[in-house]
């Protein structure tokens, strides 16, 4: 540990060293100690001591003392094993000594400090990819730049998120840990949402305040789905519906997303027409309304992040390739649902996109990233199976 506070013997009274209980025996060395993070910074749960052994036929045991303010030493306890676990908040100080088979203790072994200012700086921004059963997150590696040599890894946590309130709750779950920047938090559950906070370990087991909150919502989404224009002798596959609660439970099936039918069915959120020449998507329910989610085209859909408040609309608008759609469809319970799209393709007959559907009721979280290609229509199994 490079960063450790190490420091000399003290001059306390020494017993063990000829003072005829037993051969003098010499003391540990390369005491260090890693503390147990809590996701609390100030009140990590543990420290843990370890030293190199003692090569004497006469060694018995080992005696660890520690001190809350580096003056007064206590004996903390015996062990003769080469780590000591010490419960709870640690002291300020701890040295170890060697005690021979006599109970004739030798000198102190080097001296170290529980140096709280060797506390990593922490992460100083934290987004996140909504994704289908999951969520990507990606934060500043500034903690890792700016002290390679003490960096030991990040730690990230979650607690429940209240969207109605905008709050996260205040008992945070370790979700894990990794030595890079960024993590996926699976598997989770479409619509549930969480908050998200990461702290950065030093070698020592310090552990830095919380990056800054982010609050995310894992959705459904797919790839490369083709539905067919109205009138090109396809009309069964020329409308899509995000979401269809077949069975009334509040809960997305893979059945009940995706769905790819006919442009005369009733439960369609839109379906692809030809207005003057030009292939167009139109609101196909009451209570469904589309908007561009930007004037210029978006690189994928992982760039709808989050749905426009205003210019939604019934109008049809037109499919052009690279432009992102955000669809607003009233749930009838007094929260709209979300659906994205982003098309990749325009033919003279049929168009293909991707899409992403937010389950949670008024839940305005888009974005994805990854996933496989896949969609669901009645009767046929267009590209492929939802997993």
């Amino acid at each position: 540990m490079k960063r450790l506070a190490v420091f000399g013997v003290l001059g306390l009274t020494m017993v063990g060293c000829g003072d005829g209980n037993g051969p003098a025996i010499v003391p540990p060395q390369n005491l260090s100690y890693v503390l147990e993070a809590s996701g609390d910074p100030t009140a990590p749960t543990a420290v843990l001591l370890s030293w190199d052994p003692v090569n004497d036929d006469n060694l018995e045991v080992y005696n660890v003392y520690s001190s809350i303010d580096g003056s007064r030493f206590d004996l903390r306890g015996s062990t003769t094993s080469l780590t000591f676990h010490d419960g709870g908040a640690p002291d300020m100080a701890y040295f170890v000594r060697s005690q021979n088979r006599s109970g004739g203790e030798g000198p102190d072994s080097e001296q170290v400090i529980i140096d709280e200012t060797l506390r990593l700086e922490s992460p100083t921004s934290l987004s996140s990819i909504s994704l289908d059963g999951a969520v990507q997150l990606v934060w500043s590696d500034n903690p890792f730049e700016n002290e390679p040599n003490g960096f030991r890894r990040y730690r990230v946590y979650s607690t429940d998120y209240s969207l109605d309130e905008d709050l996260c709750g205040a008992t945070f779950a370790l979700e894990g840990t990794t030595i890079g920047p960024e993590f996926l938090v699976s598997p989770l559950t479409n619509g549930v949402p969480f908050c998200y906070a990461i702290s950065a370990e030093s070698i020592e087991g310090f552990e830095s305040l919380f990056s800054p909150l982010r609050a995310d919502t894992p959705r459904p989404d797919a790839r490369n789905i083709l539905v067919w224009r109205t009138g090109a002798g396809n009309d069964l596959l020329a409308g899509f519906r995000f979401f269809q609660d077949v069975n009334a439970d509040g809960l997305a099936q893979d059945t009940e997303l995706g769905i790819v039918t006919s442009t005369t069915d009733p439960i369609i959120d839109f379906r692809v027409i030809d207005v003057g020449g030009v292939i167009s998507l139109q609101p196909a329910r009451t209570g469904v309304s589309v908007a561009f989610y930007s004037t210029q085209p978006v690189e994928d859909l992982t760039s709808i992040d989050i749905a426009p408040e205003i210019g939604f609309d019934v109008t049809p608008v037109e499919a052009s390739p690279g432009f992102g759609y955000v669809f607003q469809i009233d749930g009838g319970d007094g929260f709209f649902r979300f659906g994205a799209l982003r098309v990749t393709h325009v033919g003279p007959d049929f168009i293909i996109f991707d899409w992403s559907y937010q389950t949670d009721p008024g839940n305005p979280e888009l974005k994805r990233h990854g996933g496989r290609a896949v969609a669901r229509e009645r009767g046929l199994n267009v590209t492929g199976v939802r997993r």
